[in-house]
């Protein structure tokens, strides 16, 4: 089923499970495009930073991509044809929530990690920087990769190939899980967590403090939340095994936000390798699901989005795993 709903000045629109945000204009991915956090460079300055990155090389063309929940992206062509992307941190936290550490080196961890321990092809860091003496925040140069992003496709894309394409996935996030640590925790971040359940209720309490500096109406109190948190201890137990997740944390592979509610395919799963899960699992993906749309729910208040199309659909979600 695919279908359009009209949501503020935003389209969301829904395919075999998928939620994306489509501009009503352009109907391209643009709801992140004004998120403060987008630390917007001149072309002097970038000639700059890739200067002292590729003294041997000139950029012919300079082109902002508008992927990206967080940081700004360009994509540069060189005169001799090779191309390199671009990617540049906010220069403060204003625009970050609490579990957002230290992003741009957690991504930089999360690479080499998979590049020293996964088969799968991640581009190569080229060039690092976090002086702040070129650019005020810190930034990275990385190895252009061919192909399209798959979402900006998904809409024309048949339905055949969106199933490979799924399943593959699910391999690959199950690759990620024998990536593993010693302690929970965000990979941007020094602090470790003993237990997974620890590292949750930290998680959750940071969202519930950022929705109460900023007055933001997350639906359900503090202790409501909590308490039930409290209820679910004993279904973390079980896991003792820290594993890479997508999200930049060694965390529970279900953390992966392709495990939440709106978006559990079934051939993700089957390529992933798990189907069917138990009731002590259905409760933790719960609270994966509860942590999620809070963020997606708080975020729009600390980006400063114009539009709130994001905040009412993941309240309405967060409603749901409340029923």
């Amino acid at each position: 089923f695919t279908g359009r709903k009209k949501v503020c000045n935003l389209y969301k629109t829904w395919r075999n499970g998928r939620i994306l945000w489509w501009s009503k204009t352009n109907l391209k991915l643009e709801v992140y495009k004004m998120a403060i956090t987008k630390n917007k460079q001149s072309n002097q300055t970038i000639f700059n930073m890739a200067k002292v990155a590729f003294s041997d090389k000139q950029i012919l063309e300079i082109k902002e991509l508008p992927e990206g929940t967080c940081n700004v992206i360009y994509n540069l062509v060189f005169e001799d044809g090779s191309e390199s992307i671009l990617k540049i941190a906010s220069k403060d936290r204003k625009g970050n929530t609490s579990n957002e550490i230290n992003l741009m080196q957690a991504e930089i961890n999360a690479i080499t990690l998979v590049k020293e321990h996964c088969s799968f092809k991640v581009p190569d860091i080229l060039y690092y920087d976090t002086s702040k003496t070129i650019c005020d925040g810190n930034y990275f140069f990385m190895e252009k990769m061919k192909g399209e992003n798959f979402y900006f496709l998904l809409n024309d894309m048949p339905e055949n190939i969106i199933a490979t394409i799924d399943k593959e996935i699910g391999k690959i996030s199950c690759e990620l899980t024998k990536v593993q640590n010693a302690e929970f925790g965000f990979l941007g971040d020094d602090k470790r967590y003993e237990s997974l359940f620890a590292f949750v209720k930290q998680m959750l309490k940071n969202l519930i403090s950022d929705a109460k500096k900023r007055d933001i109406d997350i639906l359900y109190d503090e202790q409501t939340l909590m308490t039930q948190l409290e209820n679910d201890k004993p279904v973390f137990e079980s896991i003792k095994n820290e594993s890479l997740v997508h999200w930049d944390m060694w965390g529970e592979p279900f953390m992966d936000d392709r495990f939440r509610m709106h978006n559990r395919r079934e051939l993700f799963l089957e390529g992933f390798g798990q189907t069917s899960f138990s009731e002590d699992e259905l409760k933790r993906l719960r609270w994966y699901d509860i942590i999620l749309y809070l963020t997606m729910m708080i975020e729009v208040f600390y980006r400063e989005f114009d539009d709130k199309g994001q905040y009412f659909w993941a309240r309405e979600m967060l409603t749901k795993t409340f029923e």
